[in-house]
């Protein structure tokens, strides 16, 4: 077993740190609202602090889990980031959705202190987090992988390396690109249901189990055809994640028409006030024009 930092507890990261103490390891925690990190605390019975770099010293591991680019900085580098309290030999462990380019940034700069860091971002969304089942793509080098991945196997059903440092975050943007169609494809099957005054729980019921069917159509259909957005992964993030996806494209050259559309389809699910909708709010979308 081994002593832990984890660092963000939000809703993912949260329950996460939760399965390192019920695995067995030692695990402190940090969050930028204490409060939510003392109760973490009070809830798992694993220790807290109130600065990444206090969580991370004498940690074998440190994980992440925070919001976004600027964020995963800001826990990392500094007189208070983590790195300055972690111990050379010791692995970062990254699963926050970030660009590839800071996790190279960040890769470099821990290897400069002898420490290695492992992008692991995730995919499952908040039930996978709290059943332990999340799949976990991962970048970095085959020793800090190889030496994280029994820990990482606290709350994960799949976990693999891809590649060199930034393959996992370039895993986890065909993830959305590929989710980013299919909730659009949904939304519009499901609309033209409504419009055909056909059962929609019928007809899932029947084409779920064909080629149609997706993780989306079986653990999305029912809230969408009730109108129910207030769950899941909010329509904010996805933005952020498909902007990344975006950018990315601009830089290898890949053409990503479909995702592009779909992006400014959650803007205008945003201008309808659902920035903290779920992401199968597009049908949502399809439903105010008529």
């Amino acid at each position: 077993m081994a002593k832990v930092a984890f660092l963000g507890l939000g809703v993912m990261g949260y329950p996460m740190a939760g399965h390192l103490v019920a695995a067995g390891h030692e695990v402190c925690v940090y969050n930028r609202t204490t409060a939510k990190a003392e109760k973490w605390a009070a809830e798992f019975g694993g220790r807290f602090a109130t600065t990444p770099r206090e969580a991370a010293q004498g940690c074998e591991f440190v994980m992440s889990c925070v919001g976004n680019d600027d964020d995963l900085r800001a826990v990392c580098l500094g007189d208070d980031g983590a790195f300055s309290g972690m111990s050379a030999g010791s692995v970062f462990v990254d699963h926050t959705t970030v660009s590839a380019k800071v996790t190279r940034e960040l890769y470099a700069a821990a290897k400069d202190l002898g420490i290695s860091f492992v992008d692991a971002p995730i995919s499952g969304g908040q039930a996978g987090a709290e059943n332990g089942i999340l799949s976990v793509m991962c970048g970095g080098d085959e020793d800090a992988y190889a030496h994280a991945e029994p820990v990482i196997d606290a709350y994960a059903r799949t976990c693999r390396r891809l590649g060199e440092s930034g393959s996992g975050q370039l895993t986890k943007m065909v993830n959305q690109i590929c989710i980013a169609g299919l909730v659009q494809g949904l939304a519009e099957g499901l609309h033209f249901a409504e419009k055909a005054g056909l059962d929609g729980r019928a007809v899932v019921d029947v084409i779920s189990g064909g080629a149609a069917g997706s993780w989306q159509m079986l653990n999305r259909y029912e809230t969408m055809i009730d109108d129910e957005f207030e769950h899941g992964f909010a329509v904010d993030w996805m933005r952020k994640d498909l902007g990344i996806c975006l950018d990315t494209a601009d830089e290898n050259g890949a053409s990503l028409p479909v995702t592009a559309l779909v992006d400014q389809f959650y803007k205008d699910v945003q201008k309808l006030g659902g920035a903290r909708w779920d992401t199968s709010s597009l049908i949502k979308r399809l439903r105010a024009m008529g």
